[in-house]
Formats: structure tokens, sequence, C-alpha cells
């Protein structure tokens, strides 16, 4: 049996009120790490948490929940950066051979805001105290839609492949300091907003993926775990598929 050598580590997971980063919240405290979730809303009071309202995209909100907890626990070890929006719009949508609509400045900035400009002020803010420990690991959130583009999601992909940039730039500046830098791209993953969606557009999304299901927000979360662990000790730079074979199917 390969230890994980997670039991007592402090955990920050962004956006883990709900979804993914809530099931990652869950799936660590199952290994015994001490966890804080960084959101705007409070998880449910089932999960044993430290909760910090906080803004991602803002410097100040993030600073302040960094110093909350490193006065709680003294350290940060893991650093899930896991809040996302979306904001969807063709870059131009015609008809008719006419542009009807186009994507907003303020449907592009928001996107961008939370979930590239987010994790690069979470990572910031969370790295001096992992420098100063000479040990951290800091797991991102991308997408396969960062890899491959989406219809309608211009803001989207260009969000989550500059996640895919910044994780590899990270895993070249961070590396000698003992902190380790690695991304997951998830797939189709039923969430309870991707769960409410039409029959029709869920059985698409099952059709895509090669292995003929969506994906659970287990399957993110285990993921999470195993990076996070010793078990991945030599795993870094990396950019881990969590997609049933879609990107292989595509």
């Amino acid at each position: 049996m390969i230890e994980t050598g997670l039991i007592g580590k402090v955990v920050v997971v962004t956006g883990g009120a709900a979804g993914i980063g809530l099931a990652t919240a869950r799936r660590f405290a199952e290994e015994n790490c001490r966890i804080s979730v960084w959101d705007r809303n409070a998880p449910p009071p089932d999960l044993a948490a430290d909760f910090q309202q906080t803004d991602v995209s803002e410097t100040a909100s993030v600073a302040a929940a960094t110093a909350a907890v490193l006065a709680l626990w003294g350290r940060i070890d893991i650093l899930i950066n896991n809040a996302g929006i979306l904001r969807d719009a063709q870059l131009a949508r015609v008809k008719d051979g006419a542009v009807t609509a186009t994507m907003s400045d303020e449907m592009f900035d928001a996107v961008i805001d939370v979930n590239l400009r987010g994790v690069f002020v979470c990572t910031r803010a969370v790295v001096p105290a992992m420098i100063a420990a000479k040990s951290g690991v800091i797991l991102n959130a991308s997408s396969v839609v960062g890899l491959y583009g989406n219809f309608g999601q211009t803001n989207y992909v260009a969000s989550k492949a500059g996640v895919i940039g910044m994780t590899k730039t990270w895993s070249r500046e961070l590396g000698k300091y003992g902190i380790r830098v690695n991304a997951v791209t998830p797939g189709f993953i039923a969430t309870e907003m991707v769960k409410a969606m039409p029959e029709k557009v869920l059985q698409s999304m099952r059709d895509h993926t090669p292995l003929g299901r969506m994906g659970e927000t287990s399957d993110i979360a285990n993921a999470y775990v195993w990076l996070a662990s010793d078990a991945a000790s030599f795993v870094h730079g990396a950019v881990i598929p969590v997609d049933g074979g879609i990107v292989v199917g595509t």
C-alpha cells in the first residue's frame, strides 16, 4: 500500500462550495487533510472546512484569505485552483448574412478574470509560504477545450489554454523550491449544472466520449488527490486528461 503523505496537509480549494470543487474538498477531507474553501458562497455545513469568502480575481480578497489560513494553520501545502465560470456566446452570430450578435467585452472579461486571472492571483499569494517551506503542490483546473477549442467559448477556451501555459511556466520557475505544479483537463463531467441540461445534449456528450459515459465529480477529485500525494512525487509540469478519452476521440 502506497502512503499518500496527505494526513494533516493544509489544502485550499477555490470554488469549493459546489460541483467539482466541493467533491474535491470532501475527497481531501477523507485523507484527513485540513481544508479551506475559498468561494463567494459557503460550502454545505456538513463539510468540516474553514471558509473564506473570496473573490479569486481580487488581489486584496485573496491576500486576506491567504493571511487567514496562515494565521489558522501556519502553512498552505496544497492549492487547488478550481474556481471557474462560463459566459458562452459565439464571437459573431450571423443570420441571413448579417452579424446579429457578438461576444461582449463584459462576457469575455468576466471569464478571464475568474478563470485565468484568478489562478494567477491565488497562486501568487500562496507561493511565498510554499517557497519558505521548500515544498508545496499547485493543481490547476484547465479543460479539454483548452486543448482543442470549442464552439461558442472563445473566452472560456482562452482562459483554460492560458492555465496550461501558466502551469508549464510555473513548473519551470518553482520546481527548484520543491513545489510541484500540474494541471488537470476534465472532459464532460456530470455536475448538478450539467445534469440539468436537456437529455439530448447529455446523450451527445456521452456519444462523444469513447468510454461511453460522462465523468463524475469524484473522477476529478481522485485525480487531484493522486497528483497531490507522494505517489505522484515526480509528476511535475504535466497536463493530465481526465476525460474518458474524448481528446483521443476528437
